[in-house]
């Protein structure tokens, strides 16, 4: 597994490859001419002459320079905040972590978030609450902003505005603003926290009713209701999302923090616009797509993914090796699901699982030449993060976890050939490991510091890990299956539940929604938990896996199809500035 000397001669991967490329042209014909599978998965929309023209008048240090001057004028919003005006101090974090600016004023929120609380705990109350009016509104705002800095906060202090079902008060059965930001607090619940489940039901029941609702909500609100309605924002990956949650509040300090909102965007984007343009030249000159025309080309949006979990400018090596990673994940899920027979399955994954070239012998050259791209694409991250983190023994971890991926991906391909539709908690106990999570979740501890050793980390945060891959798992069914069914592929969760349940699709989706729910519930405990021991950028990078998720799947099939939603994304994510 010693790959160093092949990493010091970067020519020997390209020579290697192309030399494979040349034998898979000869042999073309022959290998179409056997019976493979298609997913007619529609050409690459992203043309690599567009790619390289993306150039950002923002890339220069006159606009860094003007950033760090607005910078500046919010920090003093925290020291200019009275006291005594908690609201306005709690609007202030609110505003800047939905525009996407939290990494620079860490310390501010942390500052104030702790004077908050210990304001809270001296007095034994919330001290939001008043008699006025925005009491609902101002208690949700208080419970979520200190939910999320990981202070133990209860569910209890909403019993004034509900009753134990849930049910608003007359009191305060009117304050739509107040009931928005409930609903979306309430999506931090934690697992047992029923009173916020019920209150969720009822909010979301109630602000859907037409009848009784729309006419007393206002053009400003009724964009965030939609909005809450579609995903909610714990459930967003932040960066997609910077300037849609659009921020309505009497405040003066808006028009700074909109400015230094946009120019943050736009400065972060002309260096993703840098990072894409290196990542696909990667991709363009390996010249895959000719030889492995079964599967998809998606290296934008592989590196969209990549930004959902890690957009910072300082997180460009991490992007860097997720791209190829997410890359190599669409390709080899396609070589099981799509092209190779089972018994070339079976070599290629003892191939990965012993890390040895000559396994690929028998193998078709498109196969091989896949194969030996995840080889040296590997040992590359592997070595850049030897150079950069000074982390040894990363191969071996990195190769077991994509081993596991591969045995998981030839499990389905056996369950398709045998025609073989598992139980829903065998078909979940395989498919959290196919969801491909776990090598996310790998690299990422690499990319990112840590005191423990992988395994000791990764056992502590397992229930993290297979909740993430739970919901990433489900969400892709719940995106996808439409299509595999179409083209036969092996069960999803949807088809194995409603076969074992003997219910409808519709029930099935239903209560796999619920799962997810369920699974958010947990998520939200390892979230909000302070641990020392695990950062916190860490545990949102993760918890951005599931996140991108519900991004790439809420319209269906974001990979396959990139018309579904995805382009629109990309469009604004990594071409449009702001204006």
């Amino acid at each position: 597994m010693d790959c160093s000397k092949q990493l010091r001669n970067p020519q020997a991967e390209e020579q290697q490859i192309h030399q494979w490329q040349t034998k898979s042209e000869f042999s073309a014909h022959s290998v179409h001419d056997q019976s493979r599978r298609s997913a007619n998965y529609k050409p690459n929309i992203w043309k690599y002459d567009f790619l390289e023209s993306l150039n950002s008048k923002f890339d220069g240090g006159g606009y860094l320079i003007q950033m760090q001057k607005l910078i500046k004028e919010v920090k003093k919003l925290f020291v200019e905040c009275k006291e005594s005006d908690v609201i306005a101090k709690l609007e202030l974090i609110d505003s800047i972590r939905k525009l996407g600016l939290n990494n620079h004023f860490e310390q501010e929120i942390k500052a104030a978030v702790d004077a908050i609380a210990s304001a809270e705990l001296e007095n034994n109350r919330n001290p939001c609450i008043s008699s006025e009016g925005d009491d609902l509104y101002a208690a949700a705002l208080f419970f979520k902003i200190l939910r999320q800095q990981g202070y133990q906060v209860s569910q209890d202090i909403f019993g004034r505005y509900m009753d134990e079902m849930g049910t608003l008060k007359n009191s305060t059965s009117g304050n739509v603003k107040g009931m928005i930001e409930l609903l979306e607090t309430s999506n931090l619940a934690f697992e047992g926290e029923n009173f916020l489940e019920k209150a969720q039901a009822f909010l979301i029941a109630t602000l859907r009713d037409t009848d009784t609702m729309w006419d007393e909500i206002d053009s400003s609100n009724s964009k965030n209701v939609t909005y809450a309605f579609q995903i909610s924002s714990q459930r967003r990956a932040q960066w997609f999302n910077v300037m849609k949650s659009e921020r309505h509040t009497n405040q003066p300090y808006m028009t700074t923090l909109l400015e230094l909102a946009k120019l943050n965007f736009n400065v972060v984007q002309a260096t993703l616009q840098k990072d894409l343009r290196e990542a696909y030249k990667w991709w363009y000159n390996l010249g895959l797509t000719k030889n492995l025309d079964f599967a998809r080309d998606r290296m934008v949006e592989c590196f969209m993914c990549a930004v959902g979990l890690a957009f910072e400018t300082d997180h460009k090596s991490f992007r860097k090796w997720l791209t190829k990673v997410i890359n190599l994940i669409l390709i080899i899920d396609d070589v099981y699901d799509v092209y190779g027979s089972l018994e070339e399955l079976k070599h290629f994954t003892r191939a990965v699982e012993r890390w040895d070239v000559m396994e690929t012998e028998q193998l078709p050259e498109c196969m091989k030449i896949c194969f030996q791209v995840l080889y040296n694409t590997t040992c590359e991250i592997a070595y850049e993060i030897l150079e950069e983190n000074g982390r040894n023994q990363v191969l071996p971890h990195l190769c077991k976890v994509w081993a596991d991926f591969c045995k998981a991906l030839l499990v389905e391909a056996e369950w398709y050939n045998e025609a073989y539709t598992p139980s829903f908690e065998e078909y979940l106990s395989n498919g959290y490991i196919s969801s491909s999570a776990s090598l996310i979740f790998t690299h990422a501890f690499f990319a990112t510091k840590h005191e423990e050793g992988v395994d000791d980390f990764l056992h502590m945060n397992e229930d993290l890990l297979y909740n993430i891959s739970v919901i990433l798992r489900l969400l892709n069914d719940l995106g996808t299956s439409a299509a595999e069914q179409e083209r036969g592929d092996a069960a999803s969760s949807i088809l194995c539940y409603m076969r074992e349940m003997n219910v409808s699709e519709e029930i099935a989706r239903k209560n796999i929604k619920s799962m997810i729910d369920n699974a958010w519930k947990k998520i939200n405990e390892n979230c909000f938990a302070r641990n020392p021991k695990i950062s916190s950028s860490y545990i949102n990078i993760t918890t951005n896996i599931a996140r991108v998720g519900h991004s790439l799947y809420q319209d269906g099939d974001g990979f396959g199809d990139q018309e579904q939603g995805t382009r629109e994304l990309i469009q604004s994510l990594l071409v449009e500035p702001l204006s």
